[in-house]
């Protein structure tokens, strides 16, 4: 176990996960550039208006509008992540990737992990997302279309 893993798995036996382990936004992009997985589970209007991670997969975990689960999420994550490969997963702040990354986690998927803070962070006292950790605060590669 590497560093990273190691870390991310001391963090998830502190929170109580069932799942491999919590990633730091940094920590995710390093496991991303030796060819672990990231799954975005943001919406598409999320993606779309708000930004995506260059080379994540794209699998909604909640569908827009109503936020109503996506009955195909295992299928589709099956068809693009293998079982026995590094899967993390982001959201906005780290909650719906957080369902994720357990659903992953009780369906096989062994290397299954969350990253906090998501892609836009937490609010801040203004009530503004992007200021209090995420992976755009963290400086990560992200387009917008």
């Amino acid at each position: 176990m590497d560093a990273i893993s190691a870390a991310a798995a001391e963090r998830g036996l502190k929170m109580g996960l069932s799942y491999a382990g919590a990633l730091l936004p940094a920590e995710a992009h390093a496991l991303m550039q030796r060819g672990a997985k990231l799954v975005d589970v943001r919406t598409k209007p999320e993606l779309l208006y708000v930004g995506r991670i260059p080379g994540s997969v794209t699998i909604e975990w909640q569908s827009y509008p109503g936020n109503r689960p996506n009955p195909e999420f295992l299928g589709e994550l099956a068809a693009t992540v293998r079982k026995d490969e590094t899967v993390m997963f982001i959201c906005r702040s780290g909650a719906r990737s957080h369902g994720a990354a357990e659903a992953a986690r009780q369906a096989g998927w062994q290397h299954s992990y969350n990253v906090l803070e998501g892609f836009e962070g937490d609010k801040d006292a203004e009530q503004h997302r992007n200021t209090v950790g995420g992976w755009r605060k963290a400086g990560l590669p992200w387009i917008q279309s």
